[in-house]
């Protein structure tokens, strides 16, 4: 039986371990999709995406930031989110929609995914990571990466969130309240 929207992200979970199964055709050219349809402002469409299997590439990107991509290393799929910030003031925002609907998408195929933070993080003292990015994938210096999308089947299954962890008093009726 398909799982309803609210049980998919319900279920969602951060996935760092993969299998080293591949990720078929049918299931990128629906990622694929996935992000191409994703809403963006004005639809403006700013973004651009690059889907990414070969292991040195990985292996490169996973090295992107000191700290939270090493684990991209044993992804079958990476995908980076980057767009030309003079085409859209909401860039980011369009690249994130896409970013989360790519991941949604991923767990309604049954593969994990993980969001890897590029924009305002730094490669080293010289270098940004979005930069360092953007020579391994050969794009152009008016792009900004946003994120890095690490895809494949789960190592593992996680168990989904309950209602333990939500956050109700984040939740205003009409107007904040402290």
């Amino acid at each position: 039986m398909k799982k309803s929207m609210l049980e998919q992200i319900q279920n969602r979970r951060s996935c760092r371990k993969f299998t080293s199964q591949p990720i078929g055709m049918d299931f990128k050219e629906q990622l694929i999709k996935a992000v191409l349809w994703s809403p963006t402002s004005k639809n403006n469409r700013p973004w651009e995406f690059v889907f990414i299997e070969n292991k040195e590439s990985i292996e490169q990107l996973s090295k992107c930031k000191p700290h939270g991509a090493a684990f991209l290393a044993g992804a079958p799929l990476a995908v980076v989110i980057l767009a030309d910030p003079a085409k859209s003031d909401v860039w980011v925002e369009d690249c994130s929609i896409a970013a989360i609907l790519l991941q949604m998408v991923a767990e309604d195929l049954g593969l994990g995914s993980t969001w890897i933070q590029v924009r305002l993080r730094e490669h080293d003292e010289k270098l940004s990571a979005s930069d360092y990015v953007k020579g391994i994938i050969k794009a152009s210096g008016n792009l900004e990466v946003a994120s890095i999308i690490a895809i494949g089947y789960k190592e593992r299954e996680r168990e989904p969130y309950t209602d333990d962890v939500l956050l109700k008093e984040r939740v205003h009726l009409e107007a904040f309240q402290e």
